[in-house]
């Protein structure tokens, strides 16, 4: 059979290298820490007023929600200015994503293409095996006919035609009694004249 690897498409798969969710986390929040200290005083601010509304201090609780307003606020601020820093970085990151994707399905195309033409190569050396047997068979039938040279050429060159297809053992079985059918019948009507 075929000795060529598999197509690419089975090949190990890149993205298991990439970064995950963790790694990616852990990078976001070091290219912009403002954000998650936006979060930690917005969380902080939620918790003191809720504690200071069991104590029943109205004027603290007022203020804790105005500091978690401000620090809303400056969570969004963060994360605006961020989004306009990186902006940039973004884009080539996605760009290079783009390019990869692009380049795998280049080497999925181009792998896949090669197993075509192993597969058609082996198409052709089968064709090819087979036309040689034929030629053999041929050469064999036409010796044990006792033809000559020339009438083996003859009779090639008449099947050449016919044997670019593989005839199953049925199809020569049935040949061969169609033949003797007909010379039963020739022989049954010479004998009836």
């Amino acid at each position: 059979m075929n000795s060529a690897p598999p197509p690419s498409s089975f090949d190990r798969n890149t993205e298991f290298y990439e970064e995950n969710r963790w790694q990616k986390l852990k990078r976001r929040v070091f290219e912009e820490p403002l954000i998650p200290l936006g979060c930690g005083l917005t969380v902080w601010a939620l918790y003191e007023a809720t504690q200071s509304m069991k104590k029943g201090d109205h004027n603290r609780t007022n203020a804790m929600f105005r500091r978690r307003i401000y620090a809303q606020g400056f969570t969004i601020l963060a994360m605006l200015a961020g989004s306009i820093y990186w902006s940039g970085d973004r884009t080539k990151r996605k760009e290079y994503k783009d390019l990869i994707a692009t380049k795998n399905a280049k080497d999925r195309h181009e792998a896949w293409l090669r197993e075509l033409e192993a597969r058609d190569q082996e198409d052709r050396e089968f064709e090819e095996k087979m036309a040689l047997r034929a030629r053999m068979v041929r050469g064999r039938a036409a010796e044990e006919a006792g033809a000559s040279q020339e009438e083996r050429r003859a009779i090639e060159q008449q099947q050449a035609g016919t044997m670019g297809e593989i005839r199953s053992v049925l199809e020569e079985c049935e040949r061969r009694r169609e033949g003797r059918i007909a010379a039963a019948a020739r022989a049954l009507w010479q004998s009836r004249q």
